[in-house]
Order: structure tokens, then C-alpha cells, then sequence
């Protein structure tokens, strides 16, 4: 039991920062299709950037990236915590009450990653670490 609490003690940070990137890099990706048409345009989607979706679009590519370096970590995080809660009560929860069913579950999980993120901070692998030597 002693060699598992030491390996988990030993790789957790590293792991949390290999969260912290895969996730940075599928949730950036949700603003380079609203932002970029990249990877592929979202058929009839037209996006104004001063509109809700025009600042979630923002925040998706931009807190993204931020994320993705580790900078601003805990911040940026809870904000995309946020947004992520947001997206979900606005444009999933009225189709039904079930996850399941209202294709909402990728935003639940987005919300509860970024808020992990927000009080655990980035890991070693990241920019606050390095500038400021903060996880």
C-alpha cells in the first residue's frame, strides 16, 4: 500500500498537467470551429463576435490557449468553469432534464474539469509554475 501512495504522490502533478493540456487542446478546438470554420464549419452557424456566442467563441480559443501553457491557470479556469456551467443551463438543460438526452454532457464535464483546474492549479508543466513557481 506504501509503494501505491508513493507512486500516486510521485505522478499526480505531471498527471495533472497532462490533463490540463489534453483538455486545453479539445476545448480550443470548439473555439477554432466557431472562430476559424477549423477543423470544419459548423453547417449554418454564422457568428457575430459582440454576441453571447461571439464571446464564448472567444473564450473557448483564447482561455484555451491559456490553459494550454499553464498560464493564468486557476483564473482562467474558473472563468471557463463558468462559462461551461453557463452553456449548459442556456442551450442544453431546456431540451431535457436528462444529459443524455440534451447532448449537454460534454459541457459538464468541461465545467467540472476547469473548476478541478481552478482549485488544483496547472501542475509542474506549466507557465505559472515557471515564472512564478505556483502550481
Amino acid at each position: 500500500m506504501a509503494d501505491l501512495k508513493t507512486f500516486v504522490s510521485k505522478w499526480s502533478p505531471t498527471v495533472r498537467s497532462i490533463l490540463r493540456i489534453v483538455i486545453a487542446l479539445l476545448f480550443m478546438e470548439h473555439g477554432t470551429q466557431k472562430l476559424f470554420e477549423f477543423p470544419v464549419a459548423i453547417p449554418g452557424f454564422t457568428l457575430s463576435l459582440f454576441s453571447l456566442l461571439g464571446l464564448a467563441a472567444v473564450l473557448e480559443f483564447f482561455g484555451g490557449v491559456l490553459i494550454l501553457v499553464g498560464l493564468f491557470t486557476r483564473p482562467v479556469a474558473f472563468i471557463l468553469s463558468g462559462e461551461m456551467a453557463t452553456a449548459y443551463f442556456m442551450a442544453h438543460a431546456p431540451k431535457s432534464f436528462w444529459p443524455a438526452v440534451n447532448h449537454g454532457e460534454l459541457a459538464i464535464i468541461y465545467c467540472f474539469v476547469f473548476l478541478f483546474l481552478a482549485f488544483a492549479g496547472g501542475g509542474p508543466w506549466s507557465l505559472d509554475r515557471a515564472l512564478r513557481r505556483v502550481d
